[in-house]
């Protein structure tokens, strides 16, 4: 876990470079009229955010006014109300969206796709939700129906995200990966779910991509090198990704009252999984090679 202090240095540095830009961009644009200052600088919120975490705690309100508010005061002197915070926190949406993107890993030539749902309410409230009533969907995965969005994510053979997207729940996993491919070379590696013949033909030729998948039992059988086949096995490296994103990064949770704060918990929560020092990796970690 990396403390406060390294946190803010990294995330302040980010934004003393990206937010004059945006800032002056906006007032171009005529979203935004006159720059006043806050309570709380724009690093300080987003430093904040990702300490939660980063934490144990599993409610942002009692990570605040417990733990933030009591022993972090020296760090934060200008703290202001949980409710205030609350409010400042979609502020902050798209400078957490250009620091995710820095936070990123670099291709080694050998990624894997998945996808995972983001359950927004139990399927015995669906026709009671109202917060994302008219963007979460209907989706299903092996584990069955859930309603939410998905998302959609490419990591490398050290655990690093390269790229990730969000989608509605229904949304067919092969789509967003055109989009999110532009970077990466070599191969990308994907389970049944990305069985696409036109998909194979578009990544080849556009990116000069190649897609491998495993096949499904009514399919011919196809040449595969053996370093493919590994790497198709390996590509059980994601599912403990999945894990600590979802109990460790907390990225889902059903308690949202605000769309806005929803992409922030995600974008946080994506961005505390890359400041992880240890992550699922399919290289062994230099103090378990001094063990062995």
């Amino acid at each position: 876990m990396t403390s406060v202090l390294d946190l803010f240095c990294d995330i302040d540095d980010f934004c003393q470079q990206f937010l004059p830009g945006y800032e002056a961009e906006l007032k171009t644009n005529g979203l935004r009229q006159r720059q006043r200052g806050g309570a709380l600088y724009p690093s300080e919120i987003m430093t904040i955010v990702v300490m939660f975490h980063q934490s144990h705690y599993r409610d942002f309100k009692a990570f605040y006014m417990t733990h933030i508010s009591k022993h972090h005061r020296t760090d934060f002197p200008r703290l202001i109300s949980y409710a205030g915070f609350v409010r400042l926190m979609p502020s902050v949406l798209v400078p957490l969206c250009a620091y995710l993107k820095q936070c990123f890993g670099v291709c080694t030539g050998i990624s894997f796709v998945d996808s995972t749902a983001l359950r927004v309410c139990d399927n015995r409230r669906i026709p009671q939700h109202q917060v994302f009533k008219d963007m979460a969907r209907r989706g299903k995965t092996s584990m069955g129906w859930f309603y939410g969005f998905k998302l959609h994510f490419i990591c490398n053979d050290a655990g690093e995200l390269l790229s990730c997207a969000w989608t509605p729940g229904n949304v067919d996993d092969r789509a967003p990966v055109p989009n999110s491919v532009k970077q990466l070379f070599g191969k990308l590696f994907g389970d049944k779910g990305y069985i696409s013949q036109p998909l194979f033909n578009r990544l080849f030729t556009t990116f000069g991509l190649q897609l491998i998948t495993r096949l499904k039992s009514n399919m011919k059988n196809q040449l595969m090198t053996l370093s493919d086949k590994l790497h198709l096995r390996q590509r059980a490296i994601i599912e403990p990704m999945i894990d600590q994103l979802k109990n460790i990064s907390q990225i889902e949770h059903t308690r949202h009252r605000s769309f806005f704060n929803f992409l922030v918990n995600l974008i946080c929560g994506l961005i505390a999984y890359c400041h992880q020092a240890k992550k699922p990796s399919l290289h062994p970690h230099p103090t378990a090679l001094l063990l062995a």
